[in-house]
């Protein structure tokens, strides 16, 4: 597809097949509702675990509007990736490359969905959640989708943030500012971004050689792809393990995290020890991917939800030395 092509796809001028053939579920499916889903939790756990008192029914429309802006990255991604989606197998059926959604009124919904969500966050909830909430849509439209995504092999790395900014969005809702455990918070996810998405760039690096996205195992090998994963690995357990520490969670979560963490190690050790130089070995490798690739979720997923459960029941017992 020419630059020319590409840029008329992205304004709706050029032609796609089922035009007009939108459903309401096609327009859901423009604001990933797996990855909203994540955001929402993630956004929910700095929101119990600030310190003082929110109104329930400020801390729903915060909780809200940080869907609501999920899912506005989310369209917005899907509008200017539509050329590459459509040479990957697992995105080519997303709306708009697809064409059941025309690029122009995906960039539409999102860009309604973001001015919306943080318009209403401003003026329910404060500024700094409204800021927060703007500069993280921004971050994931215009720094990670536009600038990083299709030049660095970084891609990751930097635009990780996006994902990582729901707690900190969370907290300032409640407390108006940001602080040191919100920043611990982001910098869990922004740590556990890189070696989650490049597990599964190991076993789905052939869809982003075909894209021409820059990919670390594309532009590095898998070997080098291997190695980092191990590295932020490695940095990434005493990094969630930070909450205890630092007294804003207690032995429970510590406990259940350092397990965790100890899985999550062996998971990456065996990633960084297969090798891909025969198809037998290849093989094998995208397994132990796919493996430390599921389990990065639930990992994520089992770090948040002790720490709500353990600060929403009042059973942060602080750790003694």
């Amino acid at each position: 597809m020419s630059d020319s092509s590409v840029t008329s796809h992205r304004l709706g001028t050029e032609a796609l097949p089922e035009i007009g053939m939108a459903s309401p579920r096609d327009y859901f499916e423009l604001l990933k509702p797996r990855v909203m889903s994540l955001v929402v939790f993630t956004g929910l756990v700095g929101l119990v675990v600030a310190p003082g008192h929110i109104n329930p029914v400020i801390a729903f429309t915060a909780l809200l509007c940080i869907a609501i802006g999920a899912g506005a990255s989310g369209a917005l991604n899907m509008w200017y990736d539509a050329d590459i989606d459509a040479k990957m197998a697992r995105t080519a059926n997303r709306p708009v490359p697809a064409g059941r959604v025309l690029p122009r009124e995906a960039f539409g919904w999102g860009i309604t969905l973001s001015v919306g969500s943080v318009l209403m966050m401003a003026l329910a909830v404060n500024y700094t959640a409204a800021f927060l909430l703007a500069f993280t849509i921004f971050f994931y439209a215009v720094i990670y989708t536009m600038g990083l995504k299709r030049r660095t092999p970084q891609n990751i790395v930097i635009g990780g943030a996006a994902g990582a900014f729901p707690p900190m969005i969370g907290w300032a809702a409640v407390t108006g500012t940001v602080d040191v455990p919100s920043i611990v918070l982001f910098l869990i996810i922004f740590m556990w971004t890189p070696p989650h998405f490049w597990a599964l760039a190991l076993f789905r690096s052939k869809d982003y050689e075909d894209a021409g996205v820059p990919m670390l195992p594309v532009v590095a090998g898998e070997a080098e792809t291997r190695r980092q994963i191990m590295i932020y690995s490695v940095l990434l357990v005493p990094i969630t393990l930070a909450p205890g520490f630092l007294g804003f969670a207690g032995a429970i979560y510590s406990g259940m995290t350092a397990v965790l963490g100890a899985a999550f190690l062996v998971f990456a050790w065996r990633v960084l020890r297969s090798r891909a130089d025969t198809a037998e070995a290849k093989a094998a490798q995208d397994k132990v991917a796919k493996q430390l690739f599921a389990y990065s979720i639930l990992y994520l997923f089992l770090v948040f939800s002790t720490l709500l459960v353990e600060q929403g029941l009042g059973l942060s017992y602080p750790l003694t030395w």
